[in-house]
């Protein structure tokens, strides 16, 4: 059946309209775009469009079909340009702007370790970096508005009247049988601008092997900057992606709006994740320790916003690859912590310190538990089971024991940090072999021991961890390391000052045998001497364990020497040459005992006493 006059009259009118915005036939086409001209005129031509539409059904001469389907190529070409050029009219790359986002925050030690044993290194605080930055819509216009759903924060990326034309032309281009055209222009156009804003974040194409070859100390840095851009990517510009999604598609076809979304940022998206992904599958070792915490905790934080973007089931492989990330990055901390235990246990230098001063070992395992505690939230969660020890019964030379009924009550985590510091001793105690003086064994005990109790009570989060009974008798243990150095190295120089021996048989004033008492001065003068020369290069880096130590040896050493020096002063002086044997006075000795755990070495021999 023809269709009626009033009607082919309309369809006339439409196609002249449509033919005369064929870019193909016309020069003026090419060249000018409808929507970025008078209003009335994209009015006439999505009119025409609608009208064009409408008479395929009801067209039946195959003339006319054939007229009306070449109409609607030329129309729908011409609209997926106009579609094309509409994004790219109003969208530029986002730009950074100074504002943070107020629900950011970042946990971060802000530190790296050596990669082997050594002094524990701290970057200090660094300058306060903006861990999210609020991107900012790069168009004409300078309004922003926002739609903020918990951390989420939605920006209008193109303006209202715009994103009313680009619904429209979508609108008919679905209607037409163009959705693939139209969510291709769009994903193409889109996704170069979130492009453009990964590389204003410093957001590097880098695959999981590129990730995996880079050095740790360049890592560091990329893993800093992930975090904070990885915020504002899911916050703020995905977030946005979809909101723009929406607007432009939504309801007009089944779940058009997820496909543009995931045509835009699932590339994107997984460019994103591959960095945390590559980092919780790298080799482990001690010093990513605390860069993986972060990352773990960063991601934990962004979860929920990640399941309120990704919500949708196209876009389900997002959520699984995130959770994923995060079981691995969690996996990864908790193996990285046993086999820094085990890398403590063997750790093999055997090269003893100079001086008996605190290990390195020791210096960097305690700053490194330090650390750990600052993270005790977090590890709190992972580390669900007790660490794998020795037992007094096992009879396994190679481990130490340690006996959790002594520890109840300790969270999983609270008896790894305390098996950390037995397995530490243990080796240390090792170590204290390598010293030939017996003193020293003790005194490097006792400089290491006392240096740990000193770690843990500077810091708070480790202290309550750990609990004062444990830390009493680590005290209890540096003082018994200090009482075995006084014992190995002074009674052997007191026992020179007894009366025994010095006598022989009769009154017991007069009965001094002279010769016993030079040479019992002789003995202690060498001895004395002997102990100041090699006991002044030793070193007590602690300045009150030194005093306190110096203390003590006084207070035993000053009195018997003055007693001593008192009761036979005059049987020496009496005879020849008495400066041979009395070398010393009791000052000459107090300031002599001055001289001890500097750590480095004094005159060979002693300041003599005025004569």
């Amino acid at each position: 059946m023809e269709p009626p006059e009033n009607s082919k009259v309309a369809l006339e009118e439409a196609e002249e309209i449509i033919l005369r915005w064929d870019s193909t036939a016309s020069e003026e086409a090419r060249e000018k775009m409808i929507f970025q001209g008078d209003r009335i005129e994209v009015d006439r031509y999505l009119s025409a469009v609608d009208q064009i539409q409408r008479s395929i059904s009801s067209v039946s001469i195959s003339d006319d079909q054939a007229k009306i389907n070449s109409a609607i190529q030329i129309a729908m070409a011409r609209l997926e340009d106009e579609f094309r050029n509409i994004l790219l009219t109003h969208t530029s790359p986002i730009e950074t702007d100074s504002l943070t986002d107020p629900s950011s925050s970042t946990h971060s030690a802000a530190t790296s370790f050596s990669t082997g044993v050594g002094e524990f290194e701290d970057d200090g605080d660094e300058d306060k970096e903006e861990e999210e930055e609020l991107l900012r819509r790069g168009d004409s216009s300078n309004s922003v508005s926002y739609r903020s759903t918990s951390s989420i924060r939605e920006i209008d990326l193109i303006p209202s009247d715009a994103v009313i034309d680009l619904r429209s032309i979508a609108e008919r281009m679905i209607s037409a049988g163009y959705l693939r055209e139209c969510i291709q222009v769009y994903g193409s156009v889109r996704k170069s601008t979130v492009d453009s804003s990964f590389k204003n974040l410093g957001i590097e194409k880098l695959s999981i092997g590129d990730i995996q070859r880079l050095e740790w100390d360049q890592l560091e840095v990329k893993i800093r900057r992930w975090i904070r851009a990885a915020k504002v990517c899911i916050r703020i510009v995905f977030a946005s992606e979809k909101k723009l999604c929406e607007q432009i598609f939504e309801d007009i076809g089944t779940s058009i709006d997820d496909a543009c979304f995931m045509e835009t940022v699932k590339g994107p998206a997984i460019q994103l994740f591959n960095f945390a992904e590559a980092i919780s599958i790298s080799r482990r070792s001690p010093e990513k320790l605390f860069k993986i915490l972060d990352l773990h905790d960063a991601l934990m934080d962004l979860i929920p916003d990640i399941d309120v973007v990704f919500e949708s089931k196209s876009s389900e492989s997002i959520r699984i690859q995130a959770a994923e990330i995060l079981s691995r990055l969690a996996e990864a901390a908790r193996g990285i912590l046993s086999e820094f235990e085990n890398a403590v246990l063997r750790e093999p230098s055997r090269v003893a310190v100079p001086g008996g001063t605190i290990h390195p070992l020791t210096r960097y395992v305690m700053n490194y538990i330090s650390l750990i505690s600052d993270y005790k939230q977090t590890l709190n969660e992972l580390i669900v089971s007790k660490p794998s020890t020795g037992s007094r019964y096992s009879g396994d030379p190679t481990t130490p024991d340690m006996e959790f009924a002594e520890l109840e009550g300790k969270t999983p985590l609270a008896l790894h940090l305390i098996w950390i510091i037995v397995i530490l001793q243990f080796n240390l105690d090792g170590k204290s072999k390598h010293y030939k003086d017996a003193s020293l064994v003790h005194l490097f005990m006792m400089n290491n021991v006392h240096y740990i109790v000193q770690k843990v009570k500077g810091s708070p989060e480790l202290r309550e961890m750990i609990g004062d009974d444990y830390l009493r008798k680590q005290t209890g243990k540096f003082r018994l390391a200090a009482t075995n150095y006084q014992r190995a190295t002074w009674v052997r120089v007191l026992y020179c000052l007894r009366d025994e021996g010095l006598h022989v048989s009769g009154s017991f004033s007069s009965g001094v045998s002279k010769s016993a008492l030079r040479e019992r001065f002789k003995t202690f003068n060498a001895m004395f001497e002997e102990v100041h020369r090699t006991q002044a290069t030793w070193l007590i880096p602690d300045s009150q364990l030194k005093e306190e130590l110096r203390i003590s040896i006084s207070e035993k050493l000053i009195p018997a020497y003055r007693s001593f020096l008192g009761r036979f002063r005059n049987h020496i002086e009496s005879g020849k040459h008495p400066e041979n044997y009395i070398k010393y006075s009791v000052e000459d000795l107090e300031n002599a005992v001055l001289d001890f755990f500097e750590g480095y070495p004094v005159s060979q021999h002693l300041r003599r006493r005025s004569q």
